[in-house]
């Protein structure tokens, strides 16, 4: 699965399908949304957070360490351009959690792809082509 597709259903709202699993986007009402979801850069902050997770769980599971009492935090900051300056992932770790691991659960959520790619980000570039509507159609080109 390469491709995510797109539809824009109206207002400030963008879906996007990816596989099989829909999300959606909005904007705040001070942004002219209906703030009926998150916003698309809510949403890739939520991807960095919730890919470090995955690491976290994926670490504690291999090794039976419950993971019930295990919170990851993510604060972000913006400079004075709105551009984002920083991101700060803390775990918060239950007393319980064995100190052996406390580092290396640490660096598990350091792996996280998200985290690698934000390090070395591709290059994104924007295009646009034209497609025919079914208006545009010649019936005799169907054939």
């Amino acid at each position: 699965m390469n491709d995510i597709y797109l539809t824009f259903p109206g207002g400030k709202r963008v879906e996007a399908t990816v596989g099989r699993h829909h999300i959606v986007t909005d904007q705040t009402l001070a942004h002219g949304g209906d703030d009926s979801a998150p916003e698309p850069f809510e949403l890739f902050l939520a991807s960095l957070a919730t890919c470090a997770g995955l690491y976290v769980v994926s670490f504690c599971q291999t090794r039976g360490i419950p993971t019930d009492l295990v919170e990851l935090v993510q604060h972000h900051e913006l400079d004075a351009s709105g551009h984002l300056s920083r991101v700060e992932l803390k775990l918060r770790l239950p007393r319980a959690f064995p100190d052996k691991y406390r580092a290396a659960v640490v660096r598990a959520a350091e792996g996280c792809k998200v985290r690698k790619t934000l390090g070395s980000p591709p290059e994104v570039t924007v295009s646009s082509v034209i497609v025919p509507s079914h208006d545009d159609l010649d019936e005799s080109a169907i054939a």
